[in-house]
């Protein structure tokens, strides 16, 4: 999957992007509502199984490139649910859409630009019929971009993160979704 806005370029992942975006996930801004920063091995492990996922269903959360720059300034996509989180999350979705992107590119509407590019893809290249974001409950900024891209939350699917201790101020998670549009 190769997605173009204004802005940026969606695309699959490749070598030159393992380093680039194991500085971003290594930084405790970026990850600040992770348990933890993401390792250099963490990252190279998340990368082959994005590209394993991609072989697999056609589609796994991807490499966003700057335009204007052509710099990696991290991972945007949709994804297909883990089986656990298939298991765990209400009404048993089966993809989600997702980003994280390095702080120095926040604030510009360019999560939300290139998640509606990635709800058009949903809608007509896979017509999947719902696509689901979740997050930690106190992430309010990655709400905010759901909210921006149409997506709606209903309190009823709030959940326990399984992989996320009992008492971490982490565990309670938030489901927002959308349905393709009639």
């Amino acid at each position: 999957m190769r997605l173009e806005t204004e802005r940026l370029i969606l695309r699959p992942w490749e070598d030159r992007d393992r380093a680039p975006l194991a500085a971003i996930l290594g930084d405790p801004q970026v990850r600040r509502y992770y348990p933890g920063t993401a390792t250099p091995e963490e990252v190279n492990a998340q990368i082959d199984n994005a590209i394993a996922r991609t072989a697999e269903f056609g589609f796994h959360l991807g490499a966003v490139e700057h335009r204007a720059d052509s710099k990696l300034i991290g991972l945007l996509g949709l994804g297909r649910l883990s089986d656990l989180m298939v298991e765990t999350i209400p009404g048993h979705p089966l993809v989600e859409i997702g980003w994280q992107l390095d702080k120095a590119y926040w604030g510009q509407g360019l999560a939300p630009e290139g998640a509606r590019a990635c709800l058009a893809y949903a809608w007509t290249e896979l017509g999947l019929p719902e696509v689901i974001a979740y997050t930690a409950a106190i992430n309010t900024p990655s709400q905010r971009v759901m909210e921006k891209i149409g997506m709606r939350r209903d309190p009823d699917d709030d959940f326990a993160h399984p992989k996320i201790a009992e008492g971490h101020p982490l565990r309670q998670h938030v489901v927002y979704r959308i349905r393709r549009p009639e």
